[in-house]
């Protein structure tokens, strides 16, 4: 592991420098089907490019017509967007709020063709995700690239776009969960707390990823995050054991990925440590995702309920309205200069503007597509 270093959100905006002040704030996600006929041509944008067959997605798209082809995803989104627009009049910001997606309605396209008719030039961007790396930060920064291409392409007014910083170590994020994991321990039968194990899972993605993710000299930013973030919620909660897992791989089976999976590692933990209980928190996640909804409510309950565990799984951050404080914080940073709130020792980074990557060669996953 490199030594870290830590970025002022603000410092180091790339090819742009942030406004002082914004006329709108965009919350940026992945998107998600509402109903199964969305479901296969939901999954076609997010797999262009692969190849992948018809057949195959309508295998992969299983849990989505478990759910009656809904993911939770937009709706989540939009008690987010609410919250938001709750907090902002609270605070005395006059900001509208606008919703995009990368893979289906509304995308960000429709999100730009609705505040360039409403005059908007300066954008703040609210990313879903609190990480840095390919798929939690560049990808979004590849989003806003695309945008920018589309304002061009329409013949619209130029709009910048300024994307928030990573808040994993957000003291609202981190008490958030905390109280959370306490709420999840209040749950677990006395007689059983003794082998309970606390455990803390992400996404996991490619190791080869997690390899390039971050600057020159600060690599795996990452797994490296979502390990500081992890360290700091079971600190604030009072939890002096606890273990980092992964979920929700994907595709070949060959190919390395951040380990151990959460359900391979609670079968061991029981097996050889005699566990009981396991309390989950999702911390890689800020709603209830169809990962967590699937791959942890059903994957992990299922399996669990086999040997005889229980699961006591936390609830999530970003319904609650200290979240939609904490993104309002991200913006007066910027339009205010306050100071900003940090808690870890990892790097802190991702405020860029107009899809800047936060430093040169930063998550390039695509030089690993050229090495071979």
């Amino acid at each position: 592991m490199t030594e870290t270093q830590r970025t002022a959100p603000g410092a180091g905006f790339g090819t742009g420098q942030a406004p002082s002040t914004f006329d709108a704030l965009l919350v940026l996600s992945f998107g998600g089907p509402e109903g199964n006929e969305e479901v296969v041509p939901f999954l076609e944008n997010v797999t262009r490019g692969r190849g992948i067959p018809r057949e195959r997605l309508e295998e992969v798209g299983e849990h989505y017509f478990h759910f009656d082809g809904v993911s939770p995803l937009n709706a989540l989104n939009r008690e987010i967007i609410a919250n938001l627009e709750s907090e902002l009049k609270d605070r005395g910001h006059n900001l509208p709020v606008y919703f995009g997606n990368r893979n289906w309605h509304p995308f960000g396209t429709e999100a730009v063709d609705q505040m360039a008719e409403d005059g908007v030039r300066n954008v703040a961007v609210f990313a879903t995700s609190a990480w840095g790396g390919y798929s939690a930060c560049r990808q979004y920064d590849e989003d806003i690239t695309k945008l920018r291409d589309y304002v061009a392409d329409k013949g619209y007014p130029e709009i910048t776009f300024t994307k928030l910083r990573q808040f994993f170590d957000h003291p609202k994020f981190v008490g958030e969960m905390a109280d959370a994991v306490r709420e999840a321990y209040a749950e677990v039968a006395e007689e059983k707390l003794p082998k309970t194990r606390m455990l803390f899972t992400a996404h996991s993605v490619p190791t080869a990823h997690d390899a390039v993710g971050g600057a020159e000299g600060d690599k795996h930013i990452y797994s490296r995050q979502v390990a500081e973030a992890s360290r700091l919620v079971a600190e604030a909660a009072g939890v002096k054991e606890y273990d980092l897992v992964w979920q929700s791989r994907s595709g070949n089976p060959s190919t390395p990925w951040l380990e151990p999976d959460i359900v391979d590692h609670t079968t061991e933990i029981h097996k050889n440590d005699g566990i009981e209980a396991v309390v989950v928190c999702p911390i890689g996640f800020i709603s209830d995702h169809m990962e967590v909804i699937w791959d942890l409510d059903s994957e992990l309950q299922d399996a669990a309920d086999e040997m005889g565990v229980s699961v006591h799984r936390t609830r999530t951050a970003g319904p609650s309205q200290r979240f939609a404080s904490l993104i309002i914080d991200l913006v007066d940073e910027l339009e205010q200069g306050s100071q900003p709130e940090s808690l870890g020792n990892v790097t802190v980074q991702g405020c860029t503007v107009n899809g800047a990557p936060c430093a040169e060669g930063c998550c390039d996953i695509w030089s690993l597509k050229k090495a071979h």
